[in-house]
C-alpha cells in the first residue's frame, strides 16, 4: 500500500513548501499561495513567515526519483 508523504516540491518559487502542500492535498498551488498570503497579511505577516521557515527546515525535499 502506497502512502502519501509530504515533501517540499522541486517546482518552487522559494523553498517549495507551499507547492509541496498543494501536491500533498492535490489542489492548485496558486490557491495554496493565495491562502497563505491572506493568512499572513491578516496575522501581521510575522507568524506566517515563521511557520514557512520552520516548514522549510523540517519538511524534506522530494527525492529526484519520485518526480
Amino acid at each position: 500500500m502506497a502512502t502519501n508523504r509530504l515533501y517540499r516540491s522541486r517546482n518552487r518559487v522559494l523553498g517549495g513548501v507551499l507547492a509541496g502542500i498543494a501536491e500533498y492535498f492535490a489542489i492548485d498551488v496558486i490557491l495554496v499561495r493565495v491562502i497563505y498570503v491572506l493568512l499572513s497579511l491578516f496575522s501581521a505577516g510575522f507568524p506566517g513567515l515563521l511557520v514557512y521557515i520552520i516548514c522549510w527546515a523540517v519538511i524534506p525535499e522530494k527525492p529526484i526519483e519520485m518526480q
